[in-house]
C-alpha cells in the first residue's frame, strides 16, 4: 500500500479539546436559539416551520421550490406550510412577473407585521450580543462568516 492509500484509509485524527469545546458551545447556542424561536412562534400561533417560511418571505417573495431549497426540505412540505399561512391571511400566492406560469408566495401586510413582532420577541441572541463590544461582535461575525465559507 502506498503512502497516499494509507493516509486515505487511516482514521481521521481526533479533534483537540479546544475544538471539541467550541463545537459543544456552538451546539448549545444553536439549541437555545431553536428553543426560543419555537416558543416565540407559538406565542404567535405559528409552528417553527411556519415562522421560518414567513420570515424568509419577508426578505422577498419566492416560489415554493426556492423556499424548500433554502430550508432544505421537500417542496410538498412547503406547499402545506404556505397553505396554512395563506388560510390565516399571512401569505398570498401571486404570479411571478418574470414568468406568469410560476406562483410566488409573498407575505401580506398582516404577515409582515407578524414576522416583525416575532423577530422583535427573539431576545436570546440580542441580549448576550449586547454584552460584547462592537469590535467583539465584528470579530465574531467575521469568524462565523469564515466558518461558513463566506467572504468577510
Amino acid at each position: 500500500m502506498d503512502s497516499a492509500s494509507a493516509a486515505a484509509s487511516a482514521p481521521a485524527p481526533r479533534a483537540d479539546a479546544l475544538t471539541l469545546e467550541v463545537v459543544e458551545l456552538i451546539g448549545t447556542v444553536v439549541a437555545r436559539y431553536h428553543e426560543e424561536y419555537e416558543e416565540a412562534a407559538a406565542q404567535h400561533s405559528l409552528t417553527g416551520a411556519q415562522a421560518r417560511v414567513l420570515g424568509l418571505l419577508t426578505l422577498e417573495p419566492m416560489p415554493m421550490r426556492r423556499i424548500a431549497q433554502k430550508l432544505k426540505c421537500e417542496p410538498s412540505n412547503v406547499t402545506g406550510i404556505v397553505d396554512r399561512l395563506e388560510a390565516r391571511g399571512l401569505v398570498e400566492r401571486r404570479p411571478d412577473p418574470a414568468d406568469r406560469r410560476i406562483k410566488l408566495a409573498a407575505p401580506t401586510a398582516q404577515g409582515r407585521e407578524t414576522a416583525r413582532r416575532l423577530r422583535d420577541s427573539l431576545d436570546f441572541a440580542r441580549e448576550p450580543l449586547a454584552q460584547l463590544s462592537a469590535e467583539e461582535r465584528t470579530v465574531l461575525r467575521d469568524l462565523l462568516r469564515r466558518m461558513l465559507g463566506e467572504a468577510a
